[in-house]
């Protein structure tokens, strides 16, 4: 659906129509996904056939509401330290988020003991009604507060393309796969490491449960500063490049010395989920940066290289996954754990690799400084940056 809905969009443009349109899709279908489901039936087949089908509503709404929504930063400027602004602010806003969850999850879990299966239900049911609630007040400030992108004084906007740009003139650069992979290891770094940390702080370090949410907490709270940190500065190719390796160096070091850390110096998975944060930040913002630098000035093809690239990180953190769940020999959790286990694999040592590979994709690229005076011209940016000054 990631791919649908960018021709969609491409082709008729209303990037709000789109999100709101998906916002509504996950607002239905997520109750069900992770509420318990609204079949009101013990047949273990209908569960199963039920839960699919909300899920997949879950991404079709997903898809939606993510393309359109990284799409528009290219619409409501051409200004390249804008867009790297707004990429850096949509990160902090995520991590933000993340943390929102958080608060809502520890009242709930503190005033509902979890002493049956019907308890754990209700708990998730209160999680998710009171989560669903707080998103749709954001979706409402977002769709009141924010017009439909487009530049007026340009001939080749948003609203008014000349053309429909083919798949085919993405497919002909070079650009497009040094970004498209780029992305897809920023991807891989991010989801597999935060997918399998729970299970790593608990098994491999045996910290205590809480730790399950305190680090992961840790680390959407260092990214957020970063986030915010990273929004306030100039922009232009090379500091993409160069912050980029930054980031990808630091999961380099962090991701290996998370792979021998041993359970008994488990106190210093705080240092480290710092280190993890700051990274997490740089490699998404620079990554979903140089999104923007392959689009340009081409806004009438821009949600097709974020449908793409989305699909391409999809399938590839879903295989990662996959290969190292179906590779897990844990049969108890109080059994010795040496190195070889799949959750310090996928929490250290394999988002490494994917970071180094990052360093050396990051090398080839060749692109044009960013920081030249077109910038400056009256339509190159619908927005001042930086955002907080």
């Amino acid at each position: 659906m990631t791919i649908l809905s960018a021709e969609m969009i491409d082709r008729f443009g209303r990037f709000k129509l789109w999100h709101i349109w998906g916002s509504v899709l996950l607002c239905i279908s997520f109750p069900s996904v992770f509420g318990g489901s609204i079949l009101g039936t013990d047949s273990y087949l209908l569960k199963v056939i039920g839960y699919s089908f909300f899920a997949a509503v879950f991404n079709i709404g997903w898809a939606g509401t993510q393309v359109a929504h990284m799409s528009m930063v290219n619409c409501m400027t051409s200004n390249p330290t804008s867009r790297v602004a707004l990429v850096s602010c949509r990160n902090a806003s995520t991590m933000v988020s993340n943390l929102i969850l958080y608060g809502i999850a520890l009242p709930v879990l503190g005033a509902i003991k979890a002493n049956t299966y019907a308890d754990i239900l209700l708990q998730y049911k209160w999680i998710t009604h009171v989560s669903i609630f707080v998103g749709c007040c954001f979706l409402v400030l977002f769709h009141a507060g924010t017009s439909e992108p487009t530049f007026k004084s340009e001939p080749n906007n948003c609203k008014k393309k000349p053309a429909r740009i083919a798949w085919s003139y993405w497919f002909e650069k070079t650009l497009y796969y040094q970004v498209a992979l780029l992305y897809m290891l920023a991807r891989l770094i991010t989801n597999v490491s935060q997918s399998l940390i729970a299970f790593y702080v608990t098994r491999d370090l045996k910290m205590n449960q809480y730790s399950k949410s305190t680090i992961p907490a840790l680390i959407n709270i260092c990214s957020f500063f970063v986030s915010v940190v990273l929004q306030e500065m100039k922009w232009n190719s090379r500091r993409l490049k160069s912050f980029l390796t930054i980031g990808a160096a630091m999961w380099v070091i962090s991701g290996a010395a998370v792979f021998v850390l041993p359970s008994h110096m488990h106190d210093l998975m705080y240092p480290l989920a710092v280190v993890i944060g700051a990274a997490n930040a740089l490699v998404m913002v620079t990554a979903i940066g140089l999104e923007s630098v392959l689009v340009g000035e081409d806004l009438n093809g821009c949600a097709f290289v974020y449908g793409s690239l989305s699909f391409l990180d999809k399938i590839s953190c879903g295989v990662a996954l996959f290969v190292l769940e179906s590779y897990d020999g844990t049969t108890g959790s109080d059994e010795p754990r040496g190195l070889n286990t799949m959750s310090r694999y996928g929490t250290g040592l394999i988002p490494s690799c994917f970071a180094l590979l990052a360093i050396v994709v990051t090398s080839t690229l060749r692109l044009k400084d960013d920081d030249s005076p077109r910038e400056k011209a009256p339509t190159a940016a619908a927005l001042e940056a930086p955002l907080l000054v």
